[in-house]
């Protein structure tokens, strides 16, 4: 695979994260701290569960993937943060796609997603969590893949240092699954 850019380089910034005095904030608490974040920037912000999130690959493909789809008119969803999670599941409806990715009640630990010129680690204070670098980044995973959706078999057919490509697939194959109301070779 080719190197990664440089993170000064990179317009989607990530940082790992867990609860400053678990259990709080709730998972509830912090969706609606991510709606109002998401509805005040222009740019994405996006909280996931970082047992669900692959390395940075993982993320700088969904993000890539958000941008390609929505410059072609393909936009599945009005929220990009949303959408974004569509990407990160590898999947192409929503719940499904939350349950993967999201944020839950068991949520641990997290991984704040932001673009260039917010800084995801001036997030953490708004969701009440702190740095945690053992969350993110950190390599594919046997229960990361279970997360995703990715089977045993396919798993059995690639050595573990190629899981991420399993996950990378999965990000491009949201591609292939038609917006709702189009066909993938429909015009826009």
């Amino acid at each position: 695979m080719a190197p990664l850019p440089p993170v000064e380089e990179r317009t989607l910034r990530a940082l790992g994260a867990r609860r400053r005095a678990p259990p709080s904030p709730s998972a509830p608490e912090l969706v609606s701290r991510l709606r109002e974040l998401s509805r005040a920037s222009e740019g994405l912000v996006a909280l996931l569960d970082a047992d669900a999130v692959a390395g940075e690959r993982h993320l700088l493909s969904a993000w890539a993937h958000l941008g390609r789809s929505r410059a072609r008119g393909l936009a599945r969803l009005r929220d990009r943060s949303a959408e974004f999670v569509l990407y990160v599941a590898g999947d192409d409806q929503l719940p499904r796609a939350l349950a993967k990715a999201g944020v839950g009640s068991a949520t641990e630990r997290f991984v704040v997603v932001t673009e260039r010129p917010t800084d995801p680690a001036s997030l953490l204070a708004r969701f009440e969590l702190v740095d945690d670098a053992g969350a993110f980044p950190r390599p594919a995973s046997a229960a990361t893949l279970d997360r995703l959706g990715v089977a045993p078999e396919e798993r059995a057919a690639v050595p573990p240092e190629s899981w991420e490509g399993l996950v990378l697939e999965r990000v491009a194959l949201v591609d292939l699954a038609a917006p709702s109301g189009r066909s993938p070779t429909s015009k826009p």
